[in-house]
């Protein structure tokens, strides 16, 4: 069987409409595709009367990372997993790092064909303790995702999301149902920065990242910190107060350092403005703030009661590990939230 006619496969959230429209149900976009079309990320197309996906097993990126890579500090630290991305996005950033792949339709050419049966092998072959979807958007290639989780899960490998948090309820039911362990969910800025640069509603972010949590899922947040985007004052507050008040204030909040990158012209973010955004994070009594793109710099996770130093990082790695078999602060007891244990050392694998 050709490639292209191995990863078309009817896609699972979409009701049919009049005149043999249809409507995707996959992402919060809900696009209206008549016959022959494809809807706004280009990855699903209306053939008579029924919605497909087209990338469904292409893969256009993989790699062996370290879970802190994602960035997932608070998830099986000092883990490896097996990360792959496909093709497009649900957004329209024009600062996007993986524009290559998430910029890009379907690529049949440039892709290599792997089963959901074959990437579970190779992430237990690669010595990795779980897998992550990643690079480009991975709401694109949800049916992909769920067989991979299913087949994971039973190898007692966990699975991770990283997402722009733009799907659908119906997806994240899915996604919980099928495994997924772990999200990270980029918060992009407030409603208006949101609406002009990712053409999204916010609120919807907001809705899978409560949600997400609600349903037993680990979440952590991620703001890339982008001068005149999104790094004033009200914004980075605004952020960090909906955390505190409506995930918790136990979600890990990471404020990462913007690179001029695809479309996008601004300078780097200055470390100050970082500063910034960690010192508003500690002002809304997040507990866990962490400034990522800054190798050195701000990544330690400490006790917040006592302040001791728990688990010290530089960049990707995991230097000390200093919590109790039970993850409390061994100076004062105080509870951490870590999810799976820490795994020592283990950067491996033929992808790095």
């Amino acid at each position: 069987m050709e490639m292209a006619d191995r990863s078309i496969r009817e896609a699972l959230l979409y009701e049919k409409l009049d005149n043999k429209k249809v409507r995707c149900n996959t992402c919060n976009r809900r696009c209206i595709i008549a016959p022959n079309k494809v809807g706004f990320c280009k990855t699903r197309e209306n053939r008579n009367g029924k919605l497909y996906t087209l990338e469904y097993g292409l893969i256009s990126s993989l790699s062996v990372n370290p879970i802190e890579k994602k960035p997932l500090f608070h998830f099986w630290p000092g883990s490896n997993c097996l990360t792959i991305g496909s093709w497009s996005c649900t957004f329209t950033c024009d600062w996007c790092q993986n524009f290559d792949i998430s910029k890009i339709p379907p690529d049949v050419k440039n892709s290599n064909f792997i089963s959901p049966e074959n990437l579970v092998e190779l992430t237990i072959k690669e010595k990795c303790q779980g897998t992550s979807m990643s690079f480009s958007e991975p709401t694109t290639f949800l049916e992909y995702c769920l067989n991979v989780f299913k087949l994971a899960r039973k190898k007692k490998l966990y699975n991770t999301f990283i997402t722009n948090g733009y799907f659908t309820p119906e997806a994240l039911e899915l996604l919980i149902k099928s495994g997924c362990d772990a999200f990270n969910i980029d918060m992009k800025g407030d409603k208006k920065a949101v609406k002009k640069y990712c053409k999204a509603d916010v609120e919807l972010v907001w809705q899978n990242i409560i949600e997400s949590r609600k349903k037993g899922a680990w979440v952590e947040i991620a703001t890339l910190v982008i001068p005149g985007v999104n790094d004033d004052d009200d914004c980075l507050r605004g952020i960090a107060k909906r955390i505190h008040d409506e995930v918790g204030d136990d979600t890990p909040w990471h404020v990462s350092r913007y690179y001029p990158c695809y479309k996008f012209t601004n300078p780097p973010t200055p470390v100050e403005t970082l500063e910034k955004a960690f010192k508003i994070g500690k002002e809304e009594e997040l507990k866990f703030v962490y400034v990522g793109n800054v190798p050195g710099h701000k990544e330690n996770t400490y006790c917040p009661n006592c302040k001791k130093i728990l688990i010290e990082r530089f960049g990707f790695d995991v230097l000390s590990f200093n919590l109790t078999k039970d993850k409390k602060c061994p100076n004062c007891g105080e509870k951490i939230p870590i999810i799976g244990k820490f795994i020592k050392h283990e950067r491996v694998g033929g992808f790095n």
